[in-house]
């Protein structure tokens, strides 16, 4: 038995170094899957993004046909990372059911629709959720009039909610958890899920938080409803894009690294021309003075300078589009960053 296992080490020993032999002479290389879409991309001149068909603060069209919102603008940093140009950027509303089909088809390069990271649509749909760029969570919506201060007095209500999303099994869990009734009243389109609750079919409606927030500026009366303080869920929302395309999926996680970096760097669109002139080694490294990262994603050296130019770091996004000064109001809360008492934090650019 001891002659075995010597024997099986030194054969083990002997094929790891002709391995590594082999590598070093370059006869095996280790090699991300490249499906060619930053090739696909160049070559029509523009990123096709997939986004929500009409969410204020988040993706939204008016009637010039002008797009605007927390996930457009993450669109946008990656044209301008590729292009120089935050324009070159086809906008695909999407709804709920086929927002991960239509992605998998390549109907889309990339998906930023206020999507929910889980496990399942990883595995399921063959796709992989690139970095959180928004910590949401499931909540309630009533008229003020109920007088509820708590989602644990909605025992008994009727609860709109929309099909083919996390928040159905949410609102399943929370109610059987707490031994509350509740009736569902389930709709395939959020447009619908609206109307349902403002001409009072039913009592509540729940989805994600800044879902909420922005439904209610919709509201005749948005001042006439409240968003209870109740949180059920977790809701990592991310950019999504398919499996096995390795290349796209760092450009992408790293555009949304770049912009929370910028933001802890203290670099903004406004002074983004000093930090160019930085002595700074973290402040070089992500202005491209300083080694060769934008190379290893095959863009140019000053590709995280184009994000920051044209579209802003993560705080100027934020609060341009979300944030206590627009329209929605919402505050940072786990979305601010590590450094003050959130929980967003980006691997250093080195």
């Amino acid at each position: 038995m001891r002659k075995f296992f010597a024997l099986n080490f030194r054969t083990g020993l002997l094929i790891g170094c002709a391995i590594a032999i082999a590598v070093a002479a370059g006869a095996i290389t280790y090699e991300r899957y490249d499906t060619k879409t930053l090739k696909r991309t160049i070559r029509r001149d523009a990123v096709h993004c997939g986004v929500n068909t009409g969410l204020p603060g988040f993706s939204s069209v008016d009637d010039k046909g002008n797009w605007s919102g927390f996930d457009v603008d993450f669109c946008r940093a990656v044209a301008a990372a590729i292009f120089d140009n935050p324009g070159k950027v086809k906008f695909v509303p999407l709804d709920a059911k086929e927002r991960f089909t239509e992605l998998a088809k390549r109907k889309v390069d990339v998906l930023a629709r206020n999507s929910t990271w889980t496990m399942s649509r990883e595995t399921e749909y063959a796709l992989h959720f690139a970095a959180v760029s928004y910590y949401d969570g499931q909540g309630f919506m009533v008229p003020k009039s109920r007088n509820a201060a708590s989602a644990l007095e909605l025992d008994g209500s009727k609860v709109c909610v929309q099909a083919a999303t996390t928040s159905v099994l949410n609102l399943g869990d929370y109610f059987r958890t707490n031994n509350m009734k509740y009736q569902e009243m389930k709709f395939s389109r959020l447009d619908d899920v609206f109307s349902a609750y403002a001409s009072g079919q039913c009592d509540v409606l729940t989805t994600d938080v800044s879902q909420l927030y922005a439904l209610r500026l919709k509201l005749q009366k948005p001042g006439d409803h409240d968003i209870l303080p109740d949180v059920i869920s977790k809701e990592p929302l991310a950019p999504v894009v398919r499996q096995k395309d390795d290349d796209w999926l760092l450009i992408v996680k790293w555009t949304l690294y770049a912009m929370l970096n910028a933001e802890e760097l203290g670099i903004t669109s406004k002074n983004i021309d000093q930090a160019l002139k930085s002595k700074k080694p973290d402040v070089m490294r992500f202005v491209g003075t300083e080694g060769e990262y934008g190379e290893q994603l095959d863009l140019t050296k000053d590709w995280a300078v184009r994000i920051i130019r044209h579209v802003g770091n993560y705080g100027e996004v934020y609060e341009r589009n979300v944030g206590t000064g627009s329209k929605l109001g919402i505050p940072r809360g786990l979305n601010q960053l590590w450094t003050a008492g959130g929980i967003q934090y980006a691997p250093p650019i080195r």
